[in-house]
Formats: structure tokens, C-alpha cells, sequence
């Protein structure tokens, strides 16, 4: 995608630019007032008080602005011992930045520019209907990487007093139809349970529910196949599980696991057709204003 490519592109250029421009600005050291005081020296390049205004936080206290000062005089002139002894050591086809500076800059440039429009300019409104139809024509993009679960579940302190009754009264909630299940759940735990979930919308890793409770398998796909509801204990606490849904690896995985990333895939595209839309329009503009010509 352009906008992740230019992105990366000027992650990468950031430092090599800022230790351009201090090599640039080091060129006009000398370039001050008689009145500045001198606070450093590597050969003939000075850095001068004037050149830590800006650098101090407002309300920093005399000490702390002292160590600040004594930091960047002391990163300064590492910065120009290294600098030096890289332009005595480099061939002179290695020192000439003229070009990829304005490259930087040109890049730099534009891409804020067009950052700034697409911030402007964006719709970031997705329908479900455009999700739906994204998805539907990408199915083979969307393939699960492992078993995933939807659970409703209860645990139970095992050594509780009148936890047999508890977990009896739970069995029979538990063979509810989903909608009395999870009503029931919402009236009943909250105050008889170390911990529930009533969540029948968040798709869950197989493999993150078996590090929470104690289920024994070989083989994921034929468990979760044959075991719609399973009460399980160890030696503190009762565990009541019901699987509500589930998708086995390798199928395609479900609408709403994936609408989220879809929605951030239109918008994403949505941005590279303003670019484009906004380089068109700045050509044809300038082509019949005659701004330009191509010899």
C-alpha cells in the first residue's frame, strides 16, 4: 500500500536527515553576534549560548536546566568529533547530500501534504453492506489459523459450602435454551460464582481456552465437534462450559471476526484513490494553466 510504504520509507530517513541538517547547520557556526558567548569548540566549529534558546522546558528548575545545558553541549560536540573525522575518512562522492536532501525534503513534504488532505477529505464511514461484500469477495484471504471458540461459561469454588447444590442447579441452567441460559446467568452468578461470561459475541482461541480451564486433548477439531456442553473440576474449583459456536482451522473465518479489519482495509484503499485523485488534479490543473512543459 502507498501510504505504509511512504511511511516506512520516511521512518528510515528521519535520522539520517537530522544528522544532515546538523552538518548543515554547522556550516553557519560562526556566523554570530560578538556579543554571544562561545560555550564549546571542536576545531574551528562553536556552538554558542544562542544556540540553546528553545531547548528549556517552561518551569524547569535552575539544577535541571543546568544538567539539560551540559547534556547537549556534550552530545554537541560528539556529534561534531564524529562528523569531522567521518568527513576527513569518506571519499568525496560519499559527502555530497545535496541531492538526496531535497529528495528527503521533497518526500517529507508531499508526504504531509497528503496526509493532511486525506484528513480532510476521508470518509470513514463503512456500511455493513460494504463489509459484507468485501468479505464475500475475498474468502480466500480469509482462512482461520486455528480453532476458535464462542463459550458461555461458571466456575465454582469446590470446596464452597453447598457447592453439590450449586453445581446441580447450575447443570440444569446450563440445558436452558440460549436465551433463559444467558437471563438466568445474568440474574444467578454475579453472586453464586468465583467467575462467569454471558459473552456469546467474541470469538476466542481453542487454545487460549484450554489455558484457563482444564480440558485434556489430542485432538481440538473432534472435541469441540462432540462436546456442546462439559462440566470439569480440579482440586480448588468447578468448571461449567458451554460452547455456543465454534469454527474449526483451515474454514473461512467468520464475518464479524473479520469486519473490523475489513473496515480498516476500504478506508486504507479509499486513502490511496484520494492520493491518486489529488495527483490528478494538481496535473491536469497545472497542464492546462501551461505551468509546466516536457522537453
Amino acid at each position: 500500500m502507498i501510504s505504509i510504504h511512504r511511511s516506512y520509507r520516511i521512518f528510515l530517513i528521519l535520522p539520517l536527515l537530522a544528522v544532515l541538517l546538523v552538518t548543515l547547520a554547522s556550516c553557519h557556526q560562526n556566523k554570530k553576534t560578538k556579543n554571544d558567548v562561545p560555550l564549546a569548540r571542536v576545531q574551528g566549529k562553536y556552538l554558542y549560548e544562542s544556540d540553546l534558546l528553545g531547548i528549556f522546558p517552561k518551569g524547569i528548575s535552575r539544577k535541571d536546566s543546568l544538567v539539560l545545558a551540559h547534556n547537549y553541549i556534550d552530545k554537541w560536540v560528539h556529534t561534531q568529533l564524529l562528523l569531522q573525522q567521518a568527513e576527513k575518512n569518506l571519499p568525496e562522492d560519499k559527502l555530497k547530500f545535496e541531492k538526496q536532501l531535497e529528495e528527503y525534503r521533497n518526500s517529507l513534504i508531499t508526504y504531509q501534504y497528503e496526509n493532511e488532505y486525506v484528513k480532510q477529505h476521508i470518509d470513514t464511514t463503512v456500511s455493513d453492506k460494504e463489509i459484507e461484500q468485501y468479505y464475500q469477495n475475498h474468502l480466500m484471504d480469509f482462512e482461520l489459523k486455528e480453532n476458535i471458540v464462542k463459550v458461555i461459561y461458571v466456575i465454582l469454588n469446590k470446596k464452597a459450602e453447598k457447592e453439590k447444590k450449586l453445581e446441580r442447579t447450575y447443570n440444569k441452567i446450563f440445558r436452558l435454551p440460549d436465551s433463559l441460559l444467558l437471563d438466568s446467568l445474568e440474574k444467578f452468578a454475579p453472586t453464586r460464582s468465583l467467575n462467569y461470561s454471558t459473552d456469546t459475541n467474541t470469538w476466542i482461541p481453542f487454545n487460549d481456552v484450554v489455558k484457563v480451564f482444564p480440558i485434556e486433548t489430542y485432538n481440538q477439531e473432534l472435541y469441540i465437534k462432540n462436546h456442546r456442553f462439559i462440566s470439569l473440576k480440579d482440586d480448588n474449583k468447578v468448571y461449567l462450559i458451554k460452547f455456543v459456536n465454534f469454527k474449526i482451522k483451515d474454514e473461512n473465518s467468520p464475518l464479524d471476526l473479520e469486519s473490523r479489519f475489513i473496515r480498516s482495509i476500504i478506508i486504507n484503499q479509499r486513502k490511496k484513490l484520494l492520493i491518486k485523485k489529488l495527483q490528478k488534479d494538481i496535473f491536469d490543473e497545472a497542464s492546462k494553466q501551461k505551468l509546466f512543459e516536457i522537453y
